[in-house]
């Protein structure tokens, strides 16, 4: 075993020892929310770490989802059904914002995305016989998968470990597939892989239909973890806190969008608490991060690591003039 199969042990360990070292159940919801919006990260940083594609329409397509679901068990439909069609209302949405946003790129690409999400979010406000508008839906129960009851904190926590490791393992096939090393490869050489008889736009479609997926299944967990959706959930905000979460993890890696969700959702639900300014503290966190850690904090924190353990095996002067002298001479 590897050390970073001992590492990943380890931390899967501890991901599943969080109910039974947290006595308290707020904490053990905010281990949740951690995890789901890890999940939500790891979603759009298909699109931007590894596609060069920079969404900021990405809280409309969970958000879709999350209505599919609250209004489908409102309507009195089981949950397979709720989220067979939450995720079929994802995929569809995902479809339509692919088809019409990868028609552009770079700065155009942002504002169509972020268009698209401020339509959805004008719809979820002012659709009020389906969305029920500002005064959003709410979910009555959780399911309760094999008998399983999720209504508690410790039991819904387990249920979105599972999905959360599935998620991360379904991004670790899909980077280190044939596919993903197309889609890097339409991200840094766009027209030399359309010159070597790539498809960019169908390749870059997937991807957003992979992205769109996780993102549904975002916001099927969010609705159930709330137990309530509203309008705000979709707000640009909603994107925009998405984006940072990937920006100051490390966009382009697996970890770093689940290091920047657990930062985001720390000082939004925990920090705050102590804090009134967080927005402020926030910002200020994600400043720093992008002038000493421009590659994000997982990267970062790898790169410093290793200059520090290239600092210490480094031989000090009088250590190397020692060796270098031959033997039998006097050192000087």
């Amino acid at each position: 075993m590897t050390v970073r199969h001992a590492l990943l042990a380890a931390a899967i360990l501890a991901l599943i020892a969080v109910p039974y070292a947290i006595t308290e159940q707020y904490y053990v919801n905010i281990a949740s929310q951690i995890l789901l919006y890890a999940v939500f990260a790891l979603g759009l940083n298909i699109l931007v770490g590894y596609g060069g594609l920079v969404s900021l329409g990405h809280a409309g397509l969970s958000g879709v989802a999350s209505y599919a679901a609250a209004y489908l068990l409102a309507a009195g439909h089981g949950h397979v059904v709720a989220i067979a069609g939450a995720l079929a209302a994802g995929l569809v949405t995902t479809a339509g914002f692919a088809a019409l946003s990868l028609r552009a790129s770079g700065i155009s690409f942002i504002m169509i995305t972020l268009a698209l999400g401020e339509i959805i979010w004008g719809l979820a406000y002012r659709w009020i016989s389906i969305t029920n508008g500002d005064n959003g839906i709410s979910v009555a129960t959780r399911p309760a998968p094999f008998g399983l009851s999720l209504a508690s904190a410790d039991g819904f926590y387990d249920a979105t470990l599972i999905v959360f490791l599935i998620a991360v393992a379904a991004c670790a096939i899909f980077v280190h597939s044939p596919f993903g090393a197309a889609l890097a490869g339409t991200r840094d050489q766009p027209r030399r892989m359309n010159a070597l008889g790539f498809h960019v736009w169908l390749i870059r479609f997937w991807a957003f239909m992979f992205s769109g997926l996780l993102s549904a299944v975002a916001g099927i967990l969010f609705v159930y973890y709330n137990e309530f959706i509203s309008p705000q959930a979709l707000a640009l905000t909603a994107s925009a806190e998405g984006l940072l979460m990937v920006i100051s993890g490390g966009a382009g890696t697996l970890l770093g969008p689940v290091v920047g969700a657990a930062l985001v959702v720390i000082v939004k639900n925990v920090v705050s608490a102590y804090i009134a300014r967080w927005n402020f503290l926030l910002g200020a966190i994600f400043v720093l991060i992008v002038v000493f850690m421009p590659e994000g904090l997982v990267p970062g924190t790898v790169r410093l690591f290793r200059v520090a353990w290239r600092s210490a095996r480094r031989p000090k002067p009088a250590t190397a003039a020692a060796a270098a002298t031959p033997a039998g001479e006097p050192k000087p």
